[in-house]
């Protein structure tokens, strides 16, 4: 870290400690050099994740966009708000924890639909019958017995 005074290279923490949203690390240091003090702050790299669309066309990953279509699958169902954004966290969550920087919108649907059947079966057929679109009253029963199954 080079001084901002005298572009001295060494400088020594005196005092560090979070910012107030917990994102970053404030560090008070001093120069080795000139004595001078100042302030830097430190923060986790935030790599994006881009979403590969069936048509191909690339977008930045979207949590909302996990909790809106939840919202809808989860509707008059006993799932509480919080339940439905801990489920994305624990899916933003993942896709950070793996260091991909590409992942098919395909497969983070199978991943809310691994979740969501844990959680409520029925907001889990919901979400499948759009999801996977099915085409007629057949495939849909065979997702049911599907899940009966298991």
């Amino acid at each position: 870290m080079k001084c901002p005074y005298c572009a001295y290279e060494e400088s020594r923490v005196v005092d560090s400690r979070a910012t107030e949203d917990k994102l970053a690390i404030r560090r008070r240091r001093e120069c080795v050099s000139c004595s001078k003090r100042y302030t830097t702050y430190e923060k986790v790299e935030d790599i994006p994740i881009l979403v590969i669309k069936k048509d191909l066309a690339r977008e930045y990953f979207d949590k909302n966009k996990i909790i809106n279509g939840l919202i809808k699958a989860c509707q008059k169902r006993p799932i509480s708000r919080s339940q439905i954004e801990s489920l994305a966290s624990d899916i933003e969550k993942e896709l950070s924890n793996s260091m991909t920087t590409e992942i098919k919108s395909e497969d983070i649907g199978e991943m809310i639909m691994d979740r969501l059947k844990e959680v409520d079966e029925i907001s889990y057929v919901r979400f499948a019958s759009v999801y996977r679109q099915f085409k007629d009253i057949n495939s849909f029963m065979e997702e049911i017995k599907s899940i009966m199954s298991k």
